[in-house]
């Protein structure tokens, strides 16, 4: 993934809102309309919630007559998923260099 793909994502899942959306989204497929109920906001501020989503590529649309079908994009979560986890292993890796030095046994360190 490219730097702005990485930002777009986390900037786009830092809203409550945006999170909630992504959820529903992935439960089922359902119209912005269907929701814009869930929230106490205009329909425009769900539908600019969705725009950034979608930009981030966490959801899709597709449009059905007069209605957007939102989905939920599952290969953009995974990304991010993977993304996370790489930086759980760098953390993972000095926890354990801080438990080799700690035992000595760190490149000749001794307690």
């Amino acid at each position: 993934m490219s730097e702005l793909e990485i930002d777009r994502i986390f900037q786009a899942m830092a809203d409550a809102t945006r999170r909630d959306i992504i959820k529903q989204a992935m439960l089922r497929e359902q119209s912005v309309s269907d929701l814009a109920k869930r929230y106490e906001m205009s329909f425009a501020a769900v539908q600019k919630h969705v725009a950034v989503l979608e930009k981030a590529s966490l959801i899709t649309k597709e449009r059905r007559g007069r209605e957007q079908i939102v989905h939920g994009n599952l290969e953009s979560l995974r990304r991010a998923a993977r993304l996370l986890e790489a930086y759980e292993g760098i953390w993972r890796q000095r926890v354990g260099m801080i438990g080799d030095i700690l035992s000595g046994e760190h490149e000749g360190v001794r307690p």
